[in-house]
């Protein structure tokens, strides 16, 4: 366990370098990406969105593909499409930009509901299905979506059944008064992310995901999060609550983070940790920004086991 602390506190501290002053960002996107999930960062443009996509990819050796979302995009456009080959007298199958370990989804929002869903459909499907064929997608398989939460002209937000298609969603904002003077004083940072190295490559990461799957976690602790869920249904006073796969989600996220932390379980302080970036979009409790707040009054109305 303490190697595969040292490896991830490396893979966080590579990541912290290019994101300064955002640990706790870092952290829960790796949370992410270890948990198999997928991230929805909901920001204002040039916080560092793309910066973090980046760099989590570099370090744990995955190839990476950035795709900009617009409202003219068709679903080939990022599944792929089949194209007559007149030399070979058969349609060939071209892949498109899905077919990579990291996908950034720059400004999901403003593509149409057709091309999200397809992007989303991969998502879940961790395939694409053309002409008859279902196509794998490449394991692993991440996500990092963003949207502008200011700018909705010309946007169509998720829906709730979209958006519970990720497993967290956090926002990165403003970095403080030490970080920002050190990005104004520092070398340019897409300059500083070309000399990131790998800190692991796919064999070692898809490792690290079933160890956390393999995270023990207690009765106590399973009661704990339904405690949480079934609050949310009828003592919180939402429309509607934390559905079971929301449970689940949140379940995933805090053994992820329980390995974060170098250990073999997980406590109720993993789930209190990821619970803002995890459950409070499935709420339709505000925007990532907001999530804080409401996650700390959700925490107060629960006991701990």
């Amino acid at each position: 366990m303490t190697e595969t602390v040292t490896e991830l506190e490396r893979a966080a501290r590579g990541v912290g370098e290019i994101l300064l002053g955002k640990e706790e960002a870092v952290r829960l996107s790796l949370a992410c990406l270890l948990a198999g999930g997928h991230l929805l960062i909901e920001d204002l443009p040039g916080m560092g969105k793309t910066l973090l996509a980046h760099a989590l990819a570099r370090v744990a050796g995955l190839d990476f593909n950035r795709v900009q979302f617009t409202s003219d995009m068709l679903p080939g456009d990022l599944t792929g499409a089949a194209v007559f080959n007149r030399e070979r007298g058969e349609f060939v199958f071209h892949p498109g930009p899905v077919f990579a370990q990291v996908l950034l989804a720059d400004e999901i929002n403003r593509a149409s509901p057709k091309t999200q869903s397809a992007l989303l459909e991969a998502m879940e499907e961790r395939q694409v299905s053309s002409d008859g064929a279902s196509r794998p997608l490449p394991r692993p398989f991440f996500v990092i979506a963003t949207q502008n939460p200011v700018d909705h002209l010309s946007t169509n937000p998720l829906p709730e059944a979209q958006l519970d298609r990720f497993l967290m969603r956090i926002s990165l904002g403003y970095p403080d008064m030490a970080a920002e003077l050190e990005i104004l004083r520092g070398e340019d940072r897409r300059i500083l992310l070309e000399k990131l190295a790998p800190v692991m490559n796919t064999a070692a990461l898809l490792e690290l995901q079933g160890r956390v799957r393999a995270i023990h976690a207690a009765e106590p602790l399973l009661s704990y999060i339904r405690a949480l869920a079934e609050h949310t249904r009828h003592g919180a006073g939402l429309a509607c609550g934390l559905s079971p796969r929301g449970a689940q989600a949140l379940l995933a996220a805090a053994r992820a983070w329980a390995l974060l932390e170098g250990r073999d379980h997980a406590l109720p302080a993993d789930v209190q940790a990821v619970l803002p970036a995890v459950a409070i979009h499935r709420l339709g409790l505000g925007d990532a920004r907001a999530a804080a707040q409401a996650a700390r009054e959700l925490i107060a109305a629960v006991p701990l086991p």
